[in-house]
């Protein structure tokens, strides 16, 4: 309809005064219709008039109301220039059908996302990524592409390294007997442990230092002598077993769609340090290590190849794109990492760019900040300062319980979920448990209990039926919220926002809690229109609540 409507606008534009121009409408306050454009103010230059004066030219056309007649019962200007469309009721109602478009059908989409490095915790921002990549993958499903979940993590590399070394340090030596008096319900706890011993040795003691870039050259030996038998590569498989044990525990706890293949570093860096060997043009030697010049491209330079002969992130992440590629051929790839990633990102995609440039034109790289709990604290894994994802949502359940308020595991999901996403992504985000739980108020929580009253209203009616038409006030107003959800899924999708998806939903909920006030339904005698109403309401709320990764209750 929304396309229709500004085509027609478009028509009579040209009709009027000889301009081809994109019309674009957007929903303007209930009172002053259902849809309203600017374009008499975009036309006051080529057109040499008052914007009001076009605006009113516009309104009273034959011209406009000849291709509006069918949905459009009234055309208005407000303001310095503004065209109200206000549609008939039959119009309005029948946007209530309307499914949201789906731009990427027959598209293969890769969605990177959540990317915990095995012999660390998932912490909070972890979590988050995890959460709102899994509400980003619903979206681009959504809009049907074929959707590839993907989960990338470190299995090599200098944290690898020095966790190696602090298990060695705490074990005694290379005695891998000794990790089954580890209770299992400690392992991670145990590792992230040993991460932040490991850590601050490599910082602070010369000796330790120089031990830990041994033992993180002979974690890459296993992998490229294929070593699974001696010692020290049982400490190293079962602990890195430990971490995807208690990933996988957690992806399950959080009801996330599952992710269709977990990549680990060491499967892609050999293609990575092949390519990047293989094209001594773009990667130059500089000091005993191979650079890639970002300065030339008005970005930084960057080490893929460090002076030890090791491949740097930088190079793992090649390898990642280009095994993306070989596997896919994608039309996108999508990879949501933390703010502090996009420069880094940037000079690989530059990179990348050089010999790959389909693949790098492809990818988008999407950014959010730092999760902190309330006060603001910064969470850091390598102090050992760290809040867990586990610790997140134990605390949304404390809360819970401090207030009264004894919520179900999936009330908490909702409250974390709601809390990250309605956030508009790329600023920090300040986690107050508290607040998350509550069941008023911009809340996952307040949304189901919003998704159950309408159920209990449909239950205790045992019926639905009546055409939606000839609406009161108050009943045209809930249908003009109900008919956006289309036009807010597309945009969330076209933006890969997920915020917007809580704001309608958020508003729908207040929309019907102002009907639902002020009208009679059960034993009115618009009972069985109303009850039409309350079911699309329901309908809606519970699409809503799915592409948030949020569960629908019928009772709370």
């Amino acid at each position: 309809m929304k396309e229709q409507l500004s085509g027609a606008v478009a028509q009579a534009v040209q009709a009027l005064f000889g301009i081809q121009t994109d019309v674009v409408l957007t929903r303007p306050d209930p009172q002053f219709g259902d849809y309203a454009t600017n374009v008499a103010l975009q036309l006051s230059k080529q057109v040499g008039k008052n914007p009001r004066e076009i605006a009113e030219t516009l309104a009273k056309s034959d011209e406009l109301m000849h291709v509006l007649s069918d949905n459009v019962k009234a055309v208005s200007v407000a303001g310095p220039g503004f065209i109200n469309l206000t549609l008939t009721d039959q119009a309005l109602a029948g946007m209530l059908d309307t499914r949201p478009e789906q731009p990427l059908a027959g598209k293969t989409v890769l969605v990177e996302y959540s990317d915990p490095n095995p012999f660390k915790p998932l912490h909070a921002g972890h979590l988050y990524t995890t959460l709102v990549g899994d509400t980003i993958a619903r979206l681009v499903e959504d809009a049907g592409a074929k959707t590839v979940r993907l989960n990338y993590g470190g299995d090599v590399g200098l944290h690898v390294g020095k966790s190696m070394w602090a298990i060695l340090k705490a074990l005694g030596g290379e005695h891998p007997t000794e990790l089954e008096k580890i209770p299992e319900a400690d392992r991670p706890s145990w590792l992230g442990a040993r991460y932040v011993e490991g850590n601050n040795a490599y910082e602070d003691d010369e000796q330790a230092h120089a031990e830990i870039v041994a033992v993180n050259k002979r974690v890459y030996e296993l992998h490229s002598s294929g070593d699974t038998e001696s010692p020290f590569a049982q400490l190293y498989f079962t602990t890195r077993q430990w971490s995807y044990d208690y990933f996988a525990q957690l992806y399950a706890q959080l009801a996330v769609v599952p992710f269709d293949r977990f990549i680990r570093e060491s499967e892609v860096t050999p293609l990575g340090l092949q390519t990047i060997q293989e094209h001594p043009e773009i990667f130059i030697e500089s000091d005993g290590a191979t650079v890639f010049k970002g300065e030339d491209h008005g970005l930084h330079t960057r080490v893929f190849i460090n002076s030890a002969g090791l491949p740097t992130y930088e190079t793992k992440e090649v390898g990642l794109s280009l095994t993306k590629w070989q596997d896919y051929h994608f039309d996108e790839s999508i990879i949501i990492t933390a703010n502090e990633q996009d420069q880094y990102m940037q000079v690989v995609l530059a990179a990348i760019k050089q010999f790959a440039p389909e693949l790098a034109e492809r990818t988008k790289h999407l950014t959010h900040g730092m999760v902190k709990l309330t006060g603001g604290t910064k969470m850091s894994s390598r102090k050992g300062n760290i809040v867990t994802a586990l610790e997140i949502l134990e605390a949304a359940r404390q809360a819970g319980a401090d207030s009264g308020f004894n919520p179900s595991e999936a009330t908490i999901l909702a409250a974390v979920k709601y809390a990250f996403a309605k956030n508009r992504m790329g600023g920090d985000i300040i986690y107050d448990p508290r607040e998350s739980i509550q069941l008023e108020g911009n809340s996952g929580p307040y949304l189901q209990y919003a998704h159950a009253r309408a159920r209990s209203i449909l239950e205790k009616a045992g019926k639905t039926a009546g055409e939606i038409t000839d609406l009161t006030d108050d009943e045209r107003r809930l249908v003009q919220k109900l008919s956006a959800y289309t036009e807010t899924v597309e945009l969330a999708a076209a933006e890969l926002m997920p915020h917007h998806v809580c704001t309608y939903l958020y508003e729908l909920a207040q929309e019907f809690n102002r009907f639902y006030e002020k009208n009679r339904v059960i034993g009115d005698e618009r009972e069985a229109l109303r009850l039409s109403l309350v079911k699309r309401y329901d309908d809606t709320l519970t699409a809503g609540l799915i592409l948030l990764g949020i569960t629908a209750p019928i009772k709370m």
